[in-house]
């Protein structure tokens, strides 16, 4: 399944909350801030069919201790998808109270 996963699965839920479940079960609220293609980040021998690799940023809307896990989410296109690795990112700049986290896909 997440193979299949690419940006477009996430670019129209950007700015809007969402819902993430976390790898203990529990349900934290999040807005997806951003979606970026990193096409210097494929493989030079990766065939063209191949997805781009690519970011998906997020803010939580509420307090967490979620540092980083496999966590699952319900995609419009796709319907729940799990095991997606969550990290959490340092906030540079940003709320240090706030928590911020990335999705990266190769």
């Amino acid at each position: 399944m997440l193979d299949r996963l690419e940006a477009k699965h996430f670019t129209p839920l950007v700015d809007q909350p969402y819902q993430l479940t976390l790898p203990d079960g529990h349900v934290l609220a999040v807005r997806i801030d951003s979606v970026r293609e990193q096409p210097l980040a494929r493989m030079p021998d990766a065939p063209a069919e191949r997805r781009l690799p690519f970011l998906v940023t997020l803010t939580a809307l509420e307090p967490t201790d979620f540092v980083d896990g496999l966590c699952a989410l319900e995609l419009p296109e796709l319907g729940c998808v799990r095991d997606i690795w969550i990290g959490r990112m340092a906030a540079l700049g940003r709320d240090h109270a706030g928590a911020y986290f990335q999705i990266a896909f190769n």
